[in-house]
């Protein structure tokens, strides 16, 4: 027990006692310590009797309003990586180790956030990529948790696709194998849909490469063709306009929701961990295929997003996965959302 607690056992026993010297009462000091004595084990005993937390992490739903839409963050769970001597291409270890730590995060690993969007606009339900799939551990909540928020699969109208990462996209189908969201038309990037569905392209790729080409296979084979394309600088859904970003995958593709005079940027994986590469927009992730492009498209839009004073969503931004950016030396300074309650 801390010395606070102890404290206030002491301060809530002395009451008792006194209580008793108020009310009247002749006591002698055997009395109130016998009194004082039998408050603190009552008390240390309600302190023992409290309730312990079992059971898993309680499910993470965060709704806010951006115009008229409501946007719900949900997020997929988080898993922790090695930090590897190659996780930066192009910084050593040492000065990511130093990253962060100045983040205050343990040293040598990398955490790993999962939020994925869900967009209620005009009576139409809208998920923003589906996150790992398969059996729920650290990461796959997203169902489980739409589920705890009231939220039917078979009521999302729309589900719309980044890029072709397995964490994007295999939570379209069950762990059986079954469509997900079984009413939703699924929406991907037409140039990301011509490049993994080439078959040159998946003849020619590197071995660490190839499994990425056959899963992409393995979940679309589940929809039989049934897959609307889209373009960059189109509307894919009620005031939700595709903007190409490529550098990550060759079709990496986010999104700016407008609603009123509000906007919303959904950077999808235009970055990876934020106290690395939005603090540091020039180094390279070994996530990203290009990393030259993907350093020139992140730093180009936040620079103007800064400007703006847009709020930009990311999906592997910490929970619930909002915030601000603000202009802070050669990289970007991160503020936070602030938690209003809209419903």
């Amino acid at each position: 027990m801390t010395e606070v607690s102890r404290r206030a056992l002491l301060a809530g026993a002395a009451g008792t006692a006194g209580a008793m010297v108020a009310g009247g009462a002749t006591v002698s000091a055997t009395q109130v310590q016998a009194a004082t004595s039998g408050a603190v084990a009552q008390a240390i005993g309600g302190l023992a009797a409290a309730p312990v937390a079992t059971g898993g992490q309680a499910p993470s739903v965060y709704r806010y309003k951006v115009g008229d839409v409501v946007v719900t963050a949900v997020s997929d769970g988080m898993r922790t990586i090695p930090l590897s001597d190659t996780f930066v291409r192009n910084q050593p270890k040492e000065a990511v180790n130093a990253a962060l730590k100045a983040a205050f995060l343990p040293e040598n690993q990398v955490p790993i956030s999962f939020t994925v969007l869900l967009l209620d606009m005009g009576g139409r339900r809208v998920l923003v990529d589906t996150g790992n799939g398969g059996q729920p551990g650290p990461v796959g909540l997203l169902r489980g948790t739409l589920a705890s928020a009231g939220v039917d699969p078979a009521s999302v109208d729309q589900v719309v696709i980044s890029h072709f990462h397995p964490d994007h996209i295999n939570g379209l189908l069950t762990p059986e194998g079954a469509l997900a969201y079984p009413k939703a038309q699924v929406s991907v990037p037409e140039r990301e849909w011509a490049f993994w569905m080439d078959e040159g392209q998946m003849s020619r790729a590197p071995d660490g490469l190839k499994g990425n080409f056959q899963n992409v296979r393995r979940v679309f084979k589940a929809f039989e063709g049934k897959v609307e394309r889209y373009a960059w600088d189109k509307e894919v859904a009620p005031g939700l306009t595709a903007v190409g970003t490529p550098g990550h995958t060759p079709g990496h593709t986010s999104f700016q929701l407008g609603s009123g005079k509000d906007v919303l940027f959904i950077q999808s994986d235009l970055s990876n961990l934020p106290a690395l590469f939005v603090r540091n927009p020039s180094w390279h992730a070994v996530f990203d295929m290009d990393p030259v492009a993907a350093e020139e498209v992140r730093r180009r839009t936040y620079e103007r997003l800064a400007a703006d004073r847009t709020l930009l969503a990311g999906y592997h931004i910490p929970f619930p996965g909002a915030l601000y950016l603000e202009k802070d030396g050669a990289g970007f300074r991160t503020v936070p959302l602030y938690w209003r309650p809209v419903l």
